[in-house]
């Protein structure tokens, strides 16, 4: 099992450039754990900093070394044209396998704001997907040789397809992605439930199968200490999800909770870090390849 990182792009710091300094950081240690994946999220008008993605993983990348790298575009908010542009100028940064990680995003308010509709974000991510995959494929938009992007990714490309519980959303993930990126609120049975519905429709469309699942973690050599914070965080109500989602202990405990995963066929676990102190954080990402020794021996 891949164990990447996603790293949290929300910074509650009062100056930005201090957590904007603490996410180069987290990308640092990562590197030097050889982790499988780095990648950054996407979100929008937020009520603290959000650091934006396109420009923080290309500073990113004079960090990362290691392998394959990520971007989440939550695409019904996005002129396609203007992320193929993106993709290609931050896949020019590196010669690894770039992986575009895709959700159809959440909160009338954010899609009214940014000019899009909520009522067919599903079509519309469709839509754009098929769009960027032509403009990669051709570099030219409608025949008109006047209007190319410029770069194009000249690496493996990857599409992540996000999707929860919405069985359309897992049926779009088997037609049109190549993996299928499950939510991190999913418990193991959920997952295993979801799970069934991805692999059923794979076969509908004779494609090969790979879940991939994201979790909320903290690993820490003091378990207890972990076990702690996170009973915390959930008690708060974090992202409002329950404890038996989220990864929490030390690397032993962490690859026990993350084993049934494995187990039910899930090929990669992107980790993202909970709302931890910049001390956790580091010593999480850094025991995070234990982690991954211990669920792959």
């Amino acid at each position: 099992m891949r164990v990447g990182l996603s790293i949290s792009s929300a910074s509650f710091e009062s100056d930005p450039q201090v957590g904007a300094q603490s996410i180069i950081e987290r990308a640092r240690v990562a590197n030097q754990a050889k982790l499988d994946l780095l990648s950054l999220g996407d979100h929008h008008l937020t009520p603290m900093n959000y650091f934006q993605n396109v420009p923080m993983l290309g500073r990113l990348l004079a960090e990362w070394q290691a392998g394959p790298v990520g971007c989440l575009f939550l695409l019904p908010l996005w002129n396609p044209v203007l992320v193929a542009e993106q993709v290609g100028t931050l896949a020019a940064l590196t010669k690894s396998t770039f992986v575009i990680q895709t959700g159809v995003g959440d909160g009338e308010a954010i899609f009214k704001t940014m000019g899009a509709s909520i009522k067919t974000r599903g079509v519309d991510l469709e839509q754009s997907v098929a769009t960027i995959k032509s403009l990669f494929a051709k570099n030219v938009i409608d025949g008109d040789s006047d209007l190319q992007v410029n770069p194009v990714p000249t690496q493996n490309i990857e599409w992540w397809i996000g999707a929860s519980t919405s069985r359309e959303g897992i049926r779009r993930a088997s037609r049109i992605g190549d993996a299928w990126y499950a939510a991190p609120f999913l418990n193991v049975s959920k997952a295993q439930e979801f799970l069934e519905h991805y692999l059923e429709s794979c076969a509908e469309h004779n494609k090969q199968p790979r879940p991939v699942i994201r979790k909320d973690v903290i690993v820490l050599k003091d378990g207890n200490k972990a076990m702690e914070l996170g009973d915390q965080l959930i008690e708060k109500g974090y992202r409002g999800m329950q404890r038996d989602a989220v990864i929490v202990g030390n690397p032993e405990q962490a690859t026990e909770q993350l084993r049934p995963y494995k187990e039910l066929g899930f090929t990669d676990v992107t980790c993202r870090c909970m709302t931890i102190p910049q001390e956790s954080a580091i010593e999480t990402i850094s025991l995070l390849g234990e982690v991954r020794s211990h669920l792959n021996s």
